[in-house]
């Protein structure tokens, strides 16, 4: 069971977190988990590079080492990169300092202060500590492509439907969306830079302004 759009209530319960970037101007942040994967992250990379897109990919330390040429790549073409754990854990199955270890080992070979969840999942005496060290990002829309229910027309619609200014869309650059993938990630870059939209990636700075501003 997973929301697609996240309700602005639960927003609200978790102020610390970063679920979308307060804005007016027509801007999405796009997002990818669970990479860096030969063959599927490069092909996401030329694609963002036909509109000029910026985007932010949550990686896993563990595909970092395996591939650091397609990690490589993901920064040299100026994309902004978040933590994702080393191994993809679970946070509500884990215990709390091997997880908080296997979150600094990816965090020190992706060099970044930015962290998502697996699964958007966290235990709160993970989410009090981890949240003194890192950003912590979340999502406003999930696309879905990692749900083998949904076709790639509903995914689509997902993200069609549901985005807006400031949004953060989740995808995955992992095998299991390869597919999902290559029919929904053009049509999405092509929907909304027809709407006048342009792609960002996330910053610390920007996240810690969103932070306070929803603390105040």
């Amino acid at each position: 069971m997973y929301l697609v759009k996240t309700p602005q209530f639960i927003q609200n319960l978790f102020p610390n977190y970063t679920w979308r970037i307060p804005t007016k101007e027509k801007v999405l942040y796009l997002t990818f988990d669970d990479g860096p994967i030969p063959n599927v992250t490069p092909w996401v990379l030329k694609q963002l590079e036909e509109y000029d897109a910026r985007a932010t990919f949550f990686c896993v330390g563990e595909n970092i080492r395996k591939h650091p040429e397609v990690f490589h790549q993901v920064v040299e073409q100026g994309h902004a990169i978040g933590n994702h754990t080393h191994n993809h854990l679970n946070g509500w199955l884990s215990d709390n300092i091997p997880y908080f270890h296997n979150v600094r080992h990816c965090a020190n070979l992706a060099q970044s202060v930015l962290f998502r969840p697996p699964y958007g999942k966290l235990k709160p005496k993970q989410a009090q500590f981890l949240q003194r060290h890192y950003r912590i990002v979340m999502w406003d829309v999930l696309s879905g492509d990692f749900d083998p229910k949904l076709s790639e027309e509903q995914c689509l619609a997902n993200v069609v439907n549901n985005a807006e200014p400031g949004s953060i869309v989740v995808f995955h650059d992992s095998l299991k969306t390869e597919d999902k993938l290559h029919y929904v990630l053009p049509r999405v870059l092509e929907h909304f830079a027809n709407k006048g939209y342009y792609f960002g990636k996330l910053n610390e700075e920007e996240l810690a302004s969103t932070q306070m501003r929803a603390t105040a």
